[in-house]
């Protein structure tokens, strides 16, 4: 099979979910199929970043957009010129006249049997008349994310941009979703929601997976002390959020009753809301060569978080080392998790506190929780979750075959203001 891929953003480090998700499956169509993926990004031009990706996916090509992306005050201005845009900021400025021409170029010249739209940020580089069959990927749904964050975003300023994108993003998402021949969702929470914008037959699940050649369970080991432990990207919001949440509700009422607990930090270029949470007992640690050692060491996984879509790859990967882990019910929308079985769901403070206690202190409590940890995470390695994508794009090409997508808006950039 020959597939297009177009994602927004470069994709090394891996570094967050998204970028882990894409990555492992196109490792994986790689091995088995003639895979062209179309990597295209702003800021300052990074020659080291498209040398490695091209040598990790021999049939990438890189575009440099150039678009303002290096600091604060750029990305504030660039908002700004963009305010009036229809479509939100975080499509418009993904959207890219180079691009839309390449794009464009490889449609006309038939050279692939399908494409995909990796996120909703690059839906305005697509063609109107989508004549190559074209699945858009949903890693989350965005109008679901932007409402959560204008609920809980504690900026004034911020939280303003935020229901402002929102209100956006609830008129555009729709109509762009069924631009396409085929919908992918990462979960079925995700799906049900969608089910608003497309027919249910129009969307396929495909869920997160997890490298179980990295991320290994060896029961025989244990934690290195009562160490907390959660990780992501700290300059994205939602983990920020959470991990402030976790420090003023929760966190006091854990060291109360297990004093030597350690809480870490652990994710890329934490932001300074972030840092202001280090203590005696928090440990901010900023970029690390790998998460792994801090989660073999950990005695407790945590994602105690409010905002987010989409499906926490974190979750799995705490799993598939054997960790006790203890979320939101947000935090592990859409996985494949049982309260009380291979994880512990709490949505307020004390309900979390008390089931990291637990967890920290009765060890016979805790092993039981790893080895069904361990378990569930096993049934999602990557080779597994690819091949279930495959299928999806093989529905696409069928689903071009019996009907034409909806237009309902064009992709350039003077459309989209």
């Amino acid at each position: 099979m020959k597939i297009l891929w177009v994602k927004p953003g470069k994709l090394l480090p891996l570094d967050s979910g998204g970028q882990l998700r894409t990555y492992n499956i196109l490792r994986c169509l790689a091995a088995e199929h003639e895979l062209t993926y179309l990597s295209y990004y702003g800021g300052l031009k990074d020659e080291a970043y498209e040398k490695e990706i091209v040598q990790h996916l021999p049939g990438t090509v890189v575009v440099h957009t150039g678009t303002p992306d290096t600091t604060l005050l750029e990305r504030y201005m660039d908002y700004a010129s963009r305010i009036w845009w229809r479509a939100p900021y975080s499509v418009s400025k993904f959207t890219d006249p180079q691009v839309q021409k390449v794009v464009a170029r490889w449609y006309q010249e038939g050279r692939f049997d399908v494409a995909v739209c990796d996120f909703l940020a690059s839906v305005l580089n697509f063609p109107r008349d989508l004549k190559l069959p074209t699945a858009i990927f949903q890693h989350n749904v965005e109008s679901v994310l932007w409402k959560r964050m204008a609920q809980f975003e504690v900026k004034r300023l911020d939280r303003t941009v935020a229901k402002f994108e929102y209100a956006k993003m609830r008129r555009f998402e729709p109509p762009q979703v069924r631009r396409f021949h085929h919908v992918i969702a990462v979960s079925d929470a995700d799906r049900d929601v969608m089910t608003s914008m497309v027919p249910p037959s129009e969307i396929s699940v495909v869920p997160t997976g997890v490298d179980l050649k990295k991320y290994q369970y060896d029961p025989s080991s244990g934690p290195a002390g009562p160490n907390v432990v959660f990780t992501g990207s700290m300059d994205w919001e939602a983990n920020i959020d959470g991990v402030e949440y976790f420090c003023k509700e929760v966190w006091p009422q854990v060291k109360a009753q297990v004093p030597q607990a350690k809480f870490q930090i652990v994710g890329r270029r934490p932001h300074a809301r972030v840092k202001n949470l280090a203590s005696d007992t928090v440990e901010v640690t900023g970029t690390v060569p790998s998460i792994l050692e801090y989660l073999q060491k950990a005695s407790v996984f945590i994602v105690p978080l409010r905002i987010g879509g989409g499906t926490r790859i974190k979750i799995y990967e705490g799993m598939a080392v054997g960790k006790a882990t203890v979320s939101t019910t947000v935090g592990a929308e859409g996985l494949d998790v049982t309260h009380g079985k291979d994880i512990l769901l709490a949505d307020d403070p004390e309900t979390f506190a008390q089931a990291i206690i637990l967890l920290l202190q009765d060890e016979a409590t805790r092993r039981r929780y790893e080895a069904a940890a361990a378990a569930t995470a096993q049934k999602y390695d990557w080779p597994v979750i690819t091949r279930q994508f495959v299928e999806v794009l093989r529905t696409t090409i069928r689903a071009a075959g019996q009907q034409a997508p909806v237009v309902e808006s064009a992709p350039s950039e003077t459309a989209a203001k």
